[in-house]
């Protein structure tokens, strides 16, 4: 059995911009054998969300390689370059390409990596490999679509499977109930739901915004309920100086604090990345309950200060009880469809690795994205996209994933220099057999 350097869970951004890296250390020299495993079945970002018009909040300068080195092959702008658009792109004269684009570049750098990754490769679970008292490599099992099981054994491991959708405590009994969805399904589940009367949107942030846009275009008549506890649906900062908490630099600062200053920092910034629409996105729903108001229509509502206290399935639709906030009464509405905007949480790692738990001391991580492990525990494990409460908000974002690469690169190649002279033959040959 091959005994690789480095598996990815995943094969998203991150884990797309550690490829290119370490593709670009091998021709400096650097051989490090990696090999990635993605459960979809082709690369797809957010395919669900590929909206008509949606475009990125995040500049393409933020891409997978160019804050690490503006002169890489897999930049954006060489992308568009390859892509013969270059010039009419400048004519476009904007930071923020379609998500359309944006995916499609993504799956472009994606592509000369179809060697080394395993697409509809789901890994079920993580175990350790000892030899004598010492753990020196882990063997990922992982299971495809047609029920075949695969093993792999490694001498590190990068965990970037991006977020499990957020289902609020109401819901989670009506799991079962396709008329209730995740924004992650949105555009997959829609198309069920063409000739329905009333649709929910649960949820107050970038995805409940333009789902709630998207629906008012696609379905002439179907009623449309924007449910938010806010009172106000507040834009996103992007202003410069606000925008300095997403530099790679501010990393460091966030990681060098005390934890009560993290929890004082993500608290300040949290609408820079949470709840927070675009200011143009915001104010073309405003346009339209103002347009209702001029023709005297309620096709619409906008139930701000507004909670879900229960969720009931009936044969008529869902039924819930909601709680006004400003008068502190309750009153129920049915609707046919609804569509959790609710986020995500980055969590979910913890059941991917519960059998390396023995070896973790905490689930602390180390500047550079490693988890903190015994000393008999050899292999590195890297976080990508879940370090948000130790490196701060960009983490989970675009902002810092070149950079981000580069410094799991660099740590990589230590622990790799640490451990492979310290495998014997002997070891190497019980493993195989």
């Amino acid at each position: 059995m091959q005994i690789y350097d480095l598996i990815g869970i995943g094969f998203g951004p991150s884990n797309i911009a550690l490829a290119v890296t370490l593709e670009e250390k091998k021709q400096a020299g650097y051989h490090i054998d990696a090999f990635f495993i993605e459960k979809q079945p082709e690369f797809a970002w957010h395919a669900n969300m590929m909206l008509d018009n949606s475009h990125m909040q995040v500049s393409f300068l933020k891409d997978l390689a160019t804050l690490r080195n503006p002169a890489s092959y897999f930049t954006f702008i060489n992308y568009l370059h390859q892509k013969k658009r270059l010039q009419d792109f400048i004519n476009l004269k904007t930071f923020f390409p379609s998500r359309h684009e944006f995916n499609d570049y993504l799956a472009w750098a994606a592509s000369h990596f179809d060697d080394s990754c395993a697409y509809g490769e789901e890994v079920i679970e993580v175990l350790p490999e000892k030899s004598g008292n010492e753990v020196m490599y882990l063997r990922v099992r992982s299971r495809d679509r047609n029920n075949t099981l695969h093993e792999r054994l490694t001498r590190s491991l990068a965990v970037g499977i991006g977020g499990k959708p957020r289902i609020p405590d109401c819901f989670l009994a009506l799991k079962d109930d396709n008329r209730i969805f995740h924004s992650n399904d949105y555009l997959r589940r829609i198309r069920e739901f063409s000739n329905v009367e009333k649709i929910a949107v649960v949820g107050g942030g970038q995805s409940a915004a333009e789902i709630f846009m998207d629906l008012h275009g696609r379905f002439n008549r179907t009623k449309v309920d924007l449910i938010m506890r806010a009172r106000s649906i507040r834009p996103s900062d992007d202003s410069p100086f606000v925008n300095e908490i997403f530099n790679a630099d501010f990393t460091d600062f966030v990681f060098n604090s005390t934890e009560q200053e993290r929890s004082s920092l993500l608290g300040e910034f949290w609408h820079t990345n949470y709840a927070a629409p675009d200011l143009v996105l915001i104010e073309q729903i405003f346009n339209v309950f103002y347009q209702q108001k001029v023709v005297d229509s309620n096709r619409h509502r906008f139930l701000r200060r507004h909670e879900v206290r229960r969720a009931d399935s009936l044969s008529q639709g869902i039924q819930f009880t909601l709680h006004n906030l400003n008068d502190d009464c309750d009153f129920s509405a049915t609707y046919d469809a609804v569509v959790l905007a609710t986020g995500y949480h980055r969590d979910h790692f913890q059941a991917l690795l519960s059998p390396l738990m023995p070896f973790f001391k905490t689930l602390s991580v180390d500047r550079n994205y490693r988890l903190s492990a015994t000393s008999q525990f050899k292999p590195a494990i890297f976080l990508q996209g879940a370090c948000e409460s130790s490196h701060g908000l960009s983490d989970t974002l675009l902002s810092v994933t070149a950079i981000r690469a580069s410094e799991i690169t660099e740590a990589l190649i230590s622990s790799l220099n640490q451990i492979k002279p310290s495998v014997t033959a002997r070891a190497v040959s019980s493993l195989i057999a």
